[in-house]
């Protein structure tokens, strides 16, 4: 059984979970706690009251947002309890926080210092859950591993599945998931077709993700992806189905709107069926 290693590869030293429930402790708290045992870093704990997990689209000033919901609650045992959970999983450095503000805009913030954020997919009710989680993933530089719904347990990673289209994105998460694929028994890399993006700067070094985990040492086995935009999202559940992949690792695309950003089409797809813990860097 593989876990993350604290040797590898640009292994994170701080690891953020944000806290949807404190007794029992919610399932970010204990794989973030699993994690950071396995890599040797420091864990944050942060609760995120559920009025806060509905905001999105841009958050009131405080003096308005008092008025919408109620102060999110604070329990001195609360702290304790974190930091004793964390020590039972083997972490040694932790601390416990409670947000007065939204998810996107916390994940912003605390991601300044955290190199890992572990949060929960069904932790926003399913109606407004892709507003809320689109516009954090996509307005967070840091990576992200999303659990899918009902998750018990720690993230394994002894079979991972990376994506790559060839966008920036898919190179970033697949930097990113370094430490997590170093010692998998097997990685599989699903090469889709690579988009065009306007902005494409088409004289700068391509990006071969074989290479690139060639030279860190990781051997891939290759399955060309081809479907067609529309078909992206099942295409890919598909191969991680059969290649019977535990962690999934993609970029998080999105486009914007006005005063906000949504997932696309694909990722939307994979995240609301997907059953492995999901990395992913915008």
């Amino acid at each position: 059984m593989n876990t993350p290693s604290a040797m590898a590869s640009g292994a994170p030293a701080d690891v953020l979970a944000l806290v949807t429930a404190t007794s029992p402790w919610s399932p970010a708290a204990l794989a973030a706690a699993s994690l950071a045992a396995a890599f040797g870093a420091r864990l944050s704990g942060c609760y995120i009251d559920p009025g806060l997990r509905m905001l999105h689209g841009g958050e009131p000033e405080p003096s308005v947002l008092a008025l919408l919901i109620d102060p999110p609650r604070e329990h001195p045992g609360d702290q304790a309890s974190f930091l004793a959970m964390a020590r039972e999983s083997g972490v040694h450095r932790a601390s416990w926080m409670v947000t007065r503000a939204g998810i996107a805009q916390t994940m912003r913030q605390l991601g300044a210092w955290h190199d890992l954020i572990v949060i929960e997919r069904d932790m926003v009710d399913d109606t407004i859950a892709f507003d809320v989680l689109g516009e954090a993933l996509l307005t967070c530089r840091t990576p992200c591993l999303l659990l899918p719904p009902s998750w018990q347990g720690p993230v394994r990673a002894e079979r991972v599945a990376l994506t790559w289209n060839g966008s920036i994105e898919s190179a970033r998460a697949m930097h990113a998931a370094l430490p997590f694929v170093h010692g998998a028994g097997d990685v599989v890399l699903l090469d889709g077709e690579a988009p065009t993006y306007d902005d494409d700067p088409q004289h700068a070094p391509r990006f071969d993700p074989a290479v690139y985990l060639a030279n860190h040492g990781i051997k891939t086995r290759v399955r060309r992806v081809h479907a067609t935009p529309g078909e992206a999202g099942v295409a890919l559940l598909r191969e991680v189905e059969g290649a019977r992949s535990d962690l999934l690792v993609m970029g998080a695309y999105g486009h914007s709107r006005v005063r906000e950003r949504v997932l696309g089409g694909a990722t939307r797809h994979v995240l609301q069926h997907v059953n492995v813990p999901v990395l992913m860097q915008h």
